[in-house]
């Protein structure tokens, strides 16, 4: 029996849509994560679904929490 085909991850022309909810910057897609060209926040993908959800993404190494990373990176606190 044949693999099932690959989920179908999210156009191109979607992703130029999308920005990332803490940073308000573009989202490039990397594997199974979009990550914001601000700061690095890596949103996951799931079963072709971006989890635009702050508290779901994975920090940038050398920060140590989601809130010290608002502080930094937060649209407004640029």
């Amino acid at each position: 029996m044949p693999d099932p085909a690959p989920i179908q991850i999210i156009d191109e022309e979607t992703i130029s849509l999308l920005r990332c909810p803490v940073t308000r910057s573009r989202l490039r897609l990397e594997g199974d994560f979009l990550i914001g060209e601000v700061g690095g926040l890596r949103y996951p993908v799931r079963e072709g679904i971006p989890v635009l959800l702050a508290e779901e993404a994975r920090l940038p190494d050398g920060v140590e929490s989601l809130d010290a990373f608002k502080a930094r990176f937060a649209a407004g606190a640029l």
